[in-house]
């Protein structure tokens, strides 16, 4: 299916702006340092991950994403950094990439949009080296019921204006069921609610 004005030429605005504010940059912070090797980013978009990589310990970086060219901003902000980086125009369910073939696989603020997260995360799991490491932050299902009840209500209002984005995904039990052991950590980071539970750690094949 082709994009629409609106995807090509909005939303990837709108999602930088909000995927760009400070609580969400923090919890970039968080994992995005650990990254080493070589390294595979699944959902490029903008990339606004890009500074925060360690360049020292990273030697290349191949980006993932369902557009076909890689958007503008992440082109400036791969200047900027003088990363290696790579693009693979393609949805993360299928990695045209060889099995253990990466260091480390970044996720972030992507499995809430991907049509079967569990198969992408099966596809991370299978091109990491042994001992690789998947780094993931994202938002998700509130433990709250109050809460998730909203995310409930507002799930088909929110998917058409936020490129399909999910505001309930289980990410603790995805991981475990494209298996993966993670160490996940979670808390609310300032912002509404429905949209501000997060999860977020390391996570390694059993």
């Amino acid at each position: 299916m082709s994009e629409s004005w609106y995807e090509r030429h909005v939303l990837p605005y709108l999602i930088d702006v909000a995927c760009g504010i400070g609580p969400v940059g923090q919890q970039r912070s968080k994992v995005i340092p650990k990254a080493y090797g070589k390294v595979l980013e699944i959902g490029m978009g903008t990339g606004l991950n890009i500074p925060y990589y360690d360049k020292s310990r990273v030697t290349k970086i191949v980006g993932v994403d369902p557009a076909l060219r890689m958007h503008g901003l992440a082109q400036k902000r791969i200047a900027k950094a003088g990363l290696d980086v790579d693009l693979i125009g393609l949805s993360a369910e299928k990695l045209p990439v060889a099995s253990q073939s990466f260091d480390t696989v970044v996720c972030t603020y992507t499995l809430c949009t991907i049509p079967d997260p569990v198969a992408a995360l099966a596809e991370m799991n299978r091109v990491l080296k042994p001992g690789g490491t998947l780094l993931f932050s994202e938002h998700g299902r509130s433990p709250d019921p109050g809460v998730l009840r909203w995310q409930t209500r507002l799930q088909p209002y929110w998917s058409k204006v936020a490129g399909g984005c999910m505001l309930d995904r289980d990410i603790p039990a995805m991981l475990r069921d494209a298996g993966f052991a993670a160490d996940v950590q979670s808390m609310y980071i300032p912002g509404p609610r429905p949209l501000s539970y997060h999860y977020w750690g390391e996570a390694h094949v059993k």
